[in-house]
């Protein structure tokens, strides 16, 4: 792509309420233009289409993927769909913004960098927390060491529930449970600062079905760093994050992945909180996420510095051990 104003042309490929969110903010971006929807029949993608003004509805995958008016597709079906759903989009020479959790496994993650790197095609992860600007202020803030060498991560998402047997979040099929749709938030959180755990301790819940319905655990990193990270879909939990080093702590209330403010804690200071930018948007606003991928399409880069796939793939890794820590596994897994 060549221009800093030229249009980028989506795709949205599924129609489920994720899908809804992201394309309501695209179509008030002057410099985003929604031109094709799939679903996997063609009655709630035509539905979907008149909704937001789409000219193009698809009842099949495979035609938005070939569809050459769209610069790139954004993938949000359920996560158990991602690894064919992305890497049909990216055989059809489409780039790709995937929704989280990335995938199943770390295996198939890799396999889609690997198809974006081979057909050099953009791909990232739709982890909006790492393109929040307030969350890129706290990320700062700890590399500059302001609060010293981290010590601690703490970070919980956890919801009421209860979900029925029938609720894809109770479904091994789909990746059902707790850690793939909610946990990836604490785990990002925790890697964005520290990296990639040496060791990893987990606990959890399990449901009749076999998958989590409350998970528990507990990163080393070689810096010395812990990390405790918690989810849940059979108890609300505070949704809060914290960050303590040798010099301070770094509180985040309630929704720490899309935060409203943060509060800094220094020895010998008074408490100072940092607030989003109101001229930023809602703080529910996908539009950081979408103007990321923009401005990376238009530089002709392939990987974004704010979500890297390495990064993605290292996330992954740690879900993987989790899952075997806890004992989870999903039945396209036992297959492979």
């Amino acid at each position: 792509m060549t221009g800093e104003r030229e249009r980028v042309r989506w795709g949205i490929l599924a129609t489920g309420g994720i899908a809804a969110a992201f394309t309501a903010d695209l179509v008030d971006m002057p410099d985003a233009e929604v031109v094709a929807v799939a679903s996997r029949s063609k009655a709630p993608a035509q539905a979907f289409a008149e909704r937001f003004g789409i000219p193009r509805a698809y009842g099949d995958w495979a035609s938005l993927a070939a569809d050459e008016d769209v610069d790139v597709v954004y993938v949000a079906t359920p996560h158990s769909a991602h690894r064919v759903a992305a890497g049909m989009c990216l055989e059809g020479g489409r780039h790709v913004l995937c929704e989280k959790a990335f995938t199943l496994n770390a295996r198939e993650a890799g396999e889609l960098v690997a198809l974006a790197r081979g057909r050099d095609r953009f791909l990232m992860e739709a982890m909006w927390m790492y393109c929040n600007p307030l969350i890129g202020r706290l990320k700062a803030l700890v590399d500059d060491g302001v609060i010293g060498d981290v010590r601690t991560v703490q970070a919980d998402f956890g919801l009421a529930g209860p979900f029925p047997p029938s609720h894809r979040l109770r479904d091994p099929a789909q990746g059902g449970g707790a850690l793939l749709d909610l946990g990836v938030y604490p785990v990002s959180f925790a890697q964005l600062l520290l990296g990639e755990p040496s060791d990893i301790v987990a606990r959890a819940v399990l449901s009749d079905e076999g998958v989590d319905l409350q998970t528990g655990a507990l990163l080393s990193f070689e810096s010395g760093a812990l990390a405790s990270v918690h989810c849940s879909i059979n108890g609300g939990t505070p949704v809060a994050a914290s960050v303590t080093g040798s010099a301070g702590r770094i509180d985040v209330p309630g929704g720490f992945f899309f935060p409203e403010h943060f509060v800094l804690h220094r020895d010998g200071r008074e408490p100072e909180t940092f607030r989003a930018d109101p001229a930023s948007g809602p703080r529910t606003s996908l539009k950081h996420e979408a103007a990321e991928v923009m401005r990376a399409l238009r530089a002709g880069e392939t990987e974004s510095p704010l979500v890297p796939l390495d990064g993605t793939l290292a996330v992954m890794r740690t879900l993987d051990t989790i899952r075997e820590r806890i004992g989870v596994r999903y039945p396209s897994e036992t297959k492979a």
